[in-house]
């Protein structure tokens, strides 16, 4: 007997990033990350692999097959393979939507179903058994999931507030990595009373300036370059922001606004590229 599923999830990007205060606000991106999933009673364990990365670590892959077999008491093994453009380890929000097509993968091969903050529940337990995470990044998976614009409690694990929000996204992706596990935590929490303010203003809809303020905020405690930020405001850009722990930055911008700063941010110094999307209103889906 041999089962299969596929699905696809988006990457996010940052509006509150939670390390200081446990809540967060992101929005999805059209950037994605695609899950196959292939099972068999043959088989004892599950097996990862993630295209083009050979030496890559793919616990959380593999532990959230096993979560979700573990849920309906199904015992299989099998293998699973996740292909993705999203920029691995640049707060970008990779593990998320590989964790959350993941796990519809599995369901759908499988045959079952689950109410999808559940899903989202149980890719968030296998980023923290992974590591992958401080905060277990709801926010980012609940982005990633749903699509839309969200904001969450990570410490209660509720979803406050999404709503479908249409706007050009404009990233810079540094080309080194920076994993958010490794993030210093007790810098970004002396900085809590003043992401508090920038949470409020996203609760307000306030999301461009939320995320601005975030963006300087983070920077200054984790010791990014502003920069990216300036250069954005520069060009009349009232949202941009360091995307979780970095290094990438991501901008909501209009049509107009587009070519000048990819033009601003390919000059900016740093190795990188510039990638253009929009925000994903759209939910994650079986494929």
């Amino acid at each position: 007997m041999i089962l299969e599923g596929r699905a696809c999830a988006s990457g996010a990007g940052t509006i509150i990033a939670a390390f200081a205060t446990w809540k967060g606000a992101a929005f999805g991106t059209g950037l994605k990350t695609y899950s196959e999933v292939e099972l068999s009673d043959r088989e004892r364990k599950v097996r990862g692999s993630i295209e083009g990365m050979p030496e890559a670590d793919t616990f959380l892959i593999e532990r959230c097959v096993e979560l979700v077999l573990e849920h309906f008491e199904i015992k299989l093994g099998g293998k699973v393979k996740t292909s993705s453009n999203i920029p691995l380890a640049g707060g970008l929000k990779s593990s998320s939507a590989a964790a959350n097509a993941t796990v519809l993968a599995t369901l759908n091969a499988i045959g079952e179903s689950m109410p999808p903050l559940d899903a989202v529940k149980l890719g968030v337990r296998a980023a923290r058994e992974a590591k992958v995470t401080i905060t277990g990044s709801f926010d980012d998976a609940c982005a990633s999931f749903f699509g839309g614009v969200v904001i969450t409690d990570n410490r209660k694990l509720e979803l406050l507030k999404r709503e479908e929000y249409n706007s050009k996204v404009l990233i810079f992706a540094p080309n080194r990595k920076v994993f958010s596990s490794q993030t210093n935590v007790k810098r970004s929490e002396l900085i809590a009373p003043y992401i508090d303010l920038a949470y409020e203003l996203a609760l307000a809809g306030e999301y461009e300036k939320a995320m601005t303020l975030n963006g300087f905020l983070y920077c200054s405690a984790l010791g990014f370059d502003t920069e990216c930020i300036l250069q954005a405001l520069e060009c009349g850009v009232k949202g941009v922001s360091l995307s979780g722990s970095g290094p990438a930055y991501v901008a909501l911008v209009k049509e107009s606004q587009v070519e000048e700063l990819r033009s601003a941010w390919e000059s900016c110094g740093m190795e990188g590229r510039v990638i253009e999307t929009s925000i994903n209103n759209r939910d994650a889906m079986s494929l």
